[in-house]
Formats: C-alpha cells, structure tokens, sequence
C-alpha cells in the first residue's frame, strides 16, 4: 500500500513518540486510514441527484422550447438524464472532494470512530500497565481525527483537552500535512496529560511505528 508519510516523517515521529511516551509516562499509538468506511449510499445519492435535477431540467427546456412530446424527445430526455447521473456517480467514485459532498459530517464522525475503537481492541491497546494508552487516529478520506485514551488516563485528559486538540490539527490537515498535524498532537500531549503516578513503570510497551491502514 502507498504510504502517504516519507520514511524521514515516520522515523521523525517515532522519535517524538518515544520522547512524549517518557514525558507523560503513556502509550502513544499514531495511526493513519485511507477510509474508514466504503459508504455504499454515496453513488445512489449521487444518481438521485443527477438524475432528479438533471430530469427536471429536460423537463423545463422541452416544455417551454417545444411545448410537446414525441417518442423521440422521450428517448433523448431519458438518455440525457441517465448519462447525467452516471457521470456523477463517475465523479464519485474518481474525486473524493465530490464523493464528501455527499456524505454527512454526522455519519463521517461516527464512522472514523468506529474504526477507531475496532483499531484499539485489534491492535491491544488496552493492554498496558495501568491502562494508560492513548490512540490518535487521522481519517483521510472523511478528514476527521479520533483520540482515544484508555480508562487509566481519566482525569489526566479531559473530553475538551483532546476536543482542543483535533481544533488545532485542524489547519495542518486541510493542507494534507500529517507530519505537522502528528506533531501538534504530541507536543499537546506533553502539554496537557499531567504525569502518571511514579510507580507506574516507564517502559516501552507498545511500538512506536505509525500505523498506515488503507480501510474500507
């Protein structure tokens, strides 16, 4: 699969893992989607679409051009109107930034965070010392960002440290510059999680390779 980080942004980020893993005694997963979910209903609300404006369209212009029908300007209106409307559900399937008009902000959230919570219990992360993991995922194709810490960080992070977060990783994504918005995460991280008890071990208990997955 094409990675979409350059081996110098993953050996770099790595190695902010590894310093903010020793600073806010955590374990830090970075981890990348192409699409967290196939989103079958795309195409068909595109066709509809299409199809819908496209029919009402013919529908205008022949009445008021022509003011009658024959089985010849039947056949050309259908064929406008399905040509339209496949052409659409092309332009869905070949440009993302068409295919996200048709999908809802709402359904892209919990859709990222489904995959999110799947890539948690698959990859173990609730398996550290003292329940102390953290995921950061970036969906690419939905443009969202989930963080999920695990239950032994409660009261170290709040819901609005990580919401203000994601605001500031914001700016970096829409300009498709993961490194940088990667980054912005960590160096929060070291920021806001207050330090773990000291009895908690520090140890490298997770990797600290991205995790690069092309989803659904």
């Amino acid at each position: 699969m094409e990675t979409v980080l350059s081996e110098n942004d993953r050996r770099h980020l790595e190695n902010r893992i590894a310093e903010a893993e020793r600073l806010t005694k955590t374990q830090i997963v970075l981890a990348t989607v192409k699409r967290s979910d196939i989103y079958a209903e795309i195409p068909w609300k595109a066709f509809a679409l299409g199809a819908s404006i496209t029919g009402l369209l013919v529908f205008a212009i022949d009445l008021i051009l022509f003011r009658w029908s024959n089985s010849a300007t039947v056949l050309i209106s259908i064929a406008v109107t399905l040509a339209v409307a496949a052409s659409l559900v092309v332009m869905t399937i070949l440009f993302p930034k068409v295919a996200r008009l048709f999908l809802s902000d709402h359904r892209a959230e919990m859709e990222t965070r489904q995959y999110a919570e799947s890539l948690f219990l698959s990859k173990e992360l609730f398996s550290t010392t003292g329940r102390k993991g953290i995921l950061l995922l970036i969906s690419q194709f939905e443009k969202k960002v989930v963080l999920l810490p695990d239950r032994g960080l409660d009261g170290h992070v709040s819901k609005d440290d990580l919401d203000g977060i994601i605001e500031l990783m914001k700016s970096p994504l829409a300009k498709h510059q993961l490194r940088q918005a990667m980054e912005i995460a960590l160096d929060e991280f070291i920021r806001i999680i207050k330090s773990l008890p000291e009895e908690i071990p520090v140890r490298d208990e997770l990797p600290n390779t991205i995790i690069e997955e092309k989803g659904l």
